[in-house]
């Protein structure tokens, strides 16, 4: 195994992992169902448009909707079958109804992808390649879901030259990527051997926590029995244990103790960060054409009987999987989309896998429940957490006080809702969800006085 290649970043908390339960299942195919629902917004970025309409039939992997604007990607038909009505559904983020595609699975079809021959991507223009990425439907799938191809639109006078890779998985419960790493080596060295090549990146490194000595095993024999292949070379990265590592900023930080400056990107350093699921998704893309209709979800917490690793078509109705692994427990009351940390409590059973999905949590009372709140003591615990060496408690303050202006001054931009400030409390402050509410005004002013202009 590879030595430690830093302690870690400055800062952080150290959750309880609970990753026993999923760490050694191997991720399983979840059966087809009759419905799905596909929102015409699963990303960062403006909406797909629908070129399809009702009553119309499609295959699998077929466009369905395409991009709304350049920060926008492709949605395609999950199942082969027919679209069954385009209208407003329940979304997952708990907003209003939104638009969506609801496609009716055809109960005959056996919904395998027919393949097509590898595209050849050194080929390419850098153009036609970032064109590539925005039609295949890729997002980030580490959670964020930030369109794929933007990233790879490189400015002018901007140069990537290290290639970082995001295996840290360090939301407690979750073993999605762990299992992809172990099952899957191979299509993640494909997906970095075409990413890094067409960055032009001189190395790539593969961040992957110890609490994963599988992963790590299973990429280092993968990167040796590449030795020799054509593009930049590799290495694996085995970091301490800490949330949020996982957090491209902190991850840079850990990996080669650089900080990413205030209002800058990892782009600003000459670094790209991908995550490993969505290179294993480029691959498939570049050698078989398929494009991102199905992802691996973890469905674990204390209320879930059968926990799981599950390939998931998008568009699955969360109450289906959550049946295939025996349904919840009687004392569930909450579910989770995403991790423990930053993933987002569900309203409804009735509304469906995003493409960003990495996890459904199911917990009971136990660890649903709120801890009661009591006055700040000033005892700095949220200061001494925060990895990007903010004040959270004052952040916190000045928005339960409205003072937008004054949030924003401090640097709230620079806060990665990460959540380590409000775990770090001992008086129980909601001090992320605080944070949160003050960003999203602030978003909002600005757009207001953008329309005023």
């Amino acid at each position: 195994m590879s030595q430690v290649v830093a302690a870690s970043f400055r800062h952080g908390i150290h959750p309880a992992e609970h990753k026993e339960a999923t760490e050694h299942l191997p991720i399983e195919r979840m059966p087809f169902v009759d419905t799905y629902v596909l929102p015409l917004s699963q990303h960062i970025g403006a909406p797909c448009k629908p070129v399809v309409k009702a009553g119309d039939r499609v295959r699998r992997g077929q466009v369905v909707a395409e991009p709304g604007g350049f920060v926008s990607t492709t949605l395609h038909s999950p199942v082969t079958g027919r679209v069954k009505d385009i209208g407003p559904r329940h979304h997952p983020n708990g907003n209003a109804l939104q638009p969506a595609l609801e496609i009716e699975a055809d109960p005959f079809s056996d919904q395998r992808f027919e393949e097509r021959p590898p595209l050849d991507w050194r080929a390419l223009s850098d153009e036609s390649f970032v064109l590539h990425l925005q039609r295949a439907g890729l997002v980030g799938m580490g959670g964020a879901a930030f369109p794929t191809h933007v990233k790879y639109k490189v400015p002018e006078g901007k140069t990537i030259r290290t290639f970082v890779v995001n295996g840290c998985e360090c939301e407690p419960f979750l073993t999605t990527d762990h299992r992809l790493m172990v099952e899957r080596p191979e299509a993640v060295l494909r997906g970095i051997e075409i990413a890094a090549t067409r960055l032009g990146a001189e190395e790539t490194v593969i961040g992957v926590e110890l609490n994963k000595p599988e992963s790590i095993a299973a990429l280092e024999r993968e990167v040796e029995r590449r030795d020799g292949h054509a593009g930049p070379p590799v290495r694996v990265a085995p970091l301490r244990v800490k949330y949020p590592q996982g957090a491209e900023k902190m991850l840079i930080e850990a990996l080669f103790g650089t900080e990413v400056p205030s209002g800058k990107l990892p782009l600003d350093i000459g670094i790209l960060v991908n995550n490993v699921a969505t290179m294993a998704s480029m691959a498939d893309y570049f050698d078989t054409g398929r494009p991102l209709i199905e992802r691996v979800i973890t469905v674990a917490g204390p209320g879930i009987p059968r926990p799981a690793n599950l390939l998931v078509p998008v568009g699955t109705p969360i109450r289906s999987v959550v049946d295939h692994c025996g349904g919840l427990d009687g004392d569930t009351r909450e579910l989770v989309m995403g991790g423990p940390m930053m993933g987002m409590p569900l309203a409804s059973l009735d509304v469906p896998v995003l493409k960003g999905t990495s996890g459904l949590l199911a917990f009971t009372e136990g660890e649903a429940d709120l801890a009661n709140e009591y006055t700040c003591i000033r005892c700095g615990r949220c200061v001494e957490a925060c990895p990007q060496f903010l004040n959270p408690s004052r952040l916190a303050r000045l928005a339960r006080a409205g003072r937008w202006e004054e949030v924003e001054r401090f640097y709230a931009d620079d806060c990665v809702e990460c959540g380590s400030c409000t775990f770090a409390c001992p008086s129980g402050i909601p001090i992320v969800q605080l944070i949160r509410v003050a960003k999203s005004r602030i978003r909002e002013q600005r757009a207001k006085e953008k329309q005023g202009k």
